[in-house]
């Protein structure tokens, strides 16, 4: 899956030159955490998002009165407190790429540019999303994780088995194990009584390490 077929779009953008306090409003009515900046020509210029601007903001502990906090807030800019050095990505980045570069960078989002145009957004939100659909959470059915050998053909066993026993898999999802001899799988399977598809995948698997109904 690439970041195009999941990314947010059209992207909200901002000016640098917008004082922090509408900055912030717009960031809470559109219910998003971060904000583009760009340029009077629409070239991106910098990031910033809900952190950088409460940061930029007085505490509660300030002795200033409301009204020399909001003069103080309307005197601030977006571009005072922006990341200027903005990661970015295209739109046919693998969406493992995308999540890889967030966590290294420790950033919950990563612009997106076709041609030097910022097309779109991704986000840890995003991601999270992907991984409900990756797991079938929202799917009805028996979620199986198993350990098991990390060794050709083995996932073929269980699938395999799976299809023997009448059960549809919904989802799967493959995780490191305890080591680099066996794998943590997960599965998301419909059409098939919890019992049977115990006493059918047992035999093939290191162990069980949970088995349950999902609604």
């Amino acid at each position: 899956m690439l970041v195009k077929e999941r990314m947010s779009r059209p992207v909200i953008t901002i000016h640098p030159e917008l004082p922090l306090e509408e900055a912030l409003r717009m960031m809470r009515e559109e219910r998003v955490r971060r904000f583009p900046v760009v340029d009077q020509h629409g070239r991106l210029v910098g990031i910033v998002s809900e952190r950088d601007l409460l940061h930029a903001a007085p505490s509660n502990a300030t002795s200033l009165s409301i009204w020399e906090i909001n003069y103080l807030l309307s005197k601030i800019k977006v571009a005072a407190v922006m990341t200027k050095k903005v990661l970015t990505i295209t739109e046919d980045t693998p969406l493992e790429e995308a999540a890889r570069i967030m966590v290294d960078h420790k950033i919950g989002g990563l612009p997106v540019v076709h041609a030097g145009e910022l097309v779109g957004i991704i986000t840890e939100t995003d991601l999270f999303k992907v991984f409900l659909e990756m797991l079938g959470a929202r799917e009805p059915g028996v979620r199986i994780a198993v350990l098991m050998r990390n060794a050709p053909g083995e996932l073929m066993k269980l699938t395999q088995t799976i299809y023997e026993a009448g059960g549809n898999i919904l989802a799967l999802g493959t995780f490191l194990g305890e080591s680099r001899d066996n794998r943590e799988v997960t599965i998301k399977v419909a059409g098939v009584d919890l019992k049977l598809l115990i006493a059918k995948i047992e035999p093939l698997v290191e162990s069980v390490i949970d088995i349950r109904e999902s609604r």
